[in-house]
């Protein structure tokens, strides 16, 4: 797997944790968690340009949103108690075979 790969892996990491800090932030009225949002947002974007640099963008972002709602996805069940269904579960394993998909398919 190629650099640019692994960037946007890391990318979509920090798009989970810029997510999840989204509901810390209580609305951008805690310091800490806002900060912690806005650096982790800043950070994924730029690797997300970093990697679309060697990636086409279209798949460069689908993988990166996939990444991100999966692990948003997960970590609402985990962390705030969000609905665990059986559709939710379904479509985010559809989500993890997409985004497999693509990089499979990806030149």
């Amino acid at each position: 797997m190629s650099s640019a790969w692994f960037t946007l892996f890391f990318a979509g990491l920090l798009e989970i944790c810029w997510a999840i800090g989204l509901k810390y932030t209580e609305g951008f009225t805690r310091l800490g968690p806002s900060l912690f949002t806005l650096v982790t947002l800043a950070a994924s974007m730029y690797l997300l340009a970093k990697a679309s640099q060697s990636l086409p963008i279209g798949t460069a972002y689908a993988v990166w949103v996939g990444i991100g709602a999966v692990g948003a996805g997960v970590f609402g069940v985990l962390l705030f108690k969000e609905p665990k269904t059986f559709g939710r579960i379904v479509f985010l394993t559809l989500l993890v075979i997409s985004i497999i998909g693509l990089k499979i398919t990806a030149r």
